[in-house]
């Protein structure tokens, strides 16, 4: 077996141009920054879509109420409005994350150690969490409007939208069917996505068992055993 060299080898110092160049590139990441300052101003029109929403269902039971003293509003039609400010809900968390997440993993650190409103999975955040997260929140986007579809099922099949429809949507046997094919694809990949960042991740005593056998030269490390 031949020697093989322990010490790192030496590399010839970079030029002031190449040091120059890959200066610039690092530097190119501030031009993601404008990226996160717009899905703030998306942010903000979601709330103003949410607060529409919100004054649109209390005034259609506030004026129905106050229309002979009952509610005759169907329970199905309040579920879905309620439904509907869900899901702008968890758009606005999954832009929340995007957008500090997306920040703090690929231009700049956000300095709020400490602080009591820093949230739990920042301190550890990477690509492959915020993957997992990210898919995630469209998962439970996903369940949202696929509830919203099985509350409206009961038109199931009808070639017109019926007078008792809530919404006025027609459903079909093929849509119905796509939408949980891909609502299981979107599950499938959240899994798929957690078990490559679990993979990915080496346990802390074989990476150090493996600096000791480097080390230690290929002699020694022949001789002694890697243990988890």
């Amino acid at each position: 077996m031949s020697d093989i060299p322990t010490s790192p080898r030496e590399y010839r110092q970079q030029s002031a141009w190449v040091s120059g160049v890959g200066y610039l590139i690092f530097f190119s990441r501030w031009l993601q920054a404008p990226l996160y300052l717009g899905l703030i101003v998306a942010q903000l029109v979601y709330v103003v879509v949410f607060m529409v929403e919100l004054w649109h269902l209390a005034e259609i039971v506030f004026v129905d109420l106050f229309d002979g003293g009952e509610i005759h509003i169907e329970e199905s039609f309040i579920m879905l409005s309620v439904l509907a400010l869900i899901d702008v809900v968890m758009i606005a968390n999954l832009l929340i994350m995007v957008i500090i997440g997306g920040y703090e993993t690929f231009v700049s650190k956000i300095k709020i150690e400490g602080h009591p409103d820093q949230p739990e999975w920042l301190s550890h955040v990477n690509a492959n969490v915020l993957k997992v997260k990210l898919a995630m929140a469209i998962i439970g986007i996903s369940s949202i409007h696929l509830l919203k579809t099985f509350i409206e099922v009961g038109d199931l099949g009808s070639t017109s939208p019926s007078a008792d429809s809530v919404t006025g949507d027609v459903y079909t046997w093929d849509g119905v069917l796509w939408q949980v094919v891909i609502h299981m694809v979107f599950i499938v990949s959240a899994i798929a996505l957690a078990w490559i960042d679990k993979i990915s991740q080496t346990h802390p005593a074989v990476t150090k068992a493996l600096e000791m056998h480097a080390a230690q030269g290929p002699e020694n490390a022949e001789k002694t055993p890697v243990s988890a």
